[in-house]
């Protein structure tokens, strides 16, 4: 019997050119489309506190500078 998959599956109809940025975006950040597009996802819902996993982001951009992840890292 096949093991059951948490995930679901589904077709996403987007235009080539939004595409085009996709991929542009998930190849800057080292991740697949699919990858991208769930981050996106669920950084849009932590930030608007639609997911019981996480509490809403705080900040415009919903996560932390690269350079302060670094630097709470250093002291």
């Amino acid at each position: 019997m096949p093991k059951e998959s948490k995930n679901k599956s589904f077709v996403l109809r987007i235009d080539s050119e939004m595409m085009e940025a996709l991929e542009k975006w998930a190849a800057d950040e080292f991740r697949s489309v699919n990858g991208q597009i769930q981050y996106v996802l669920d950084q849009a819902l932590r930030k608007a506190g639609r997911t019981p996993k996480t509490p809403p982001l705080k900040g415009a951009g919903g996560c932390p500078s690269n350079n302060s992840l670094i630097t709470s890292n250093i002291n």
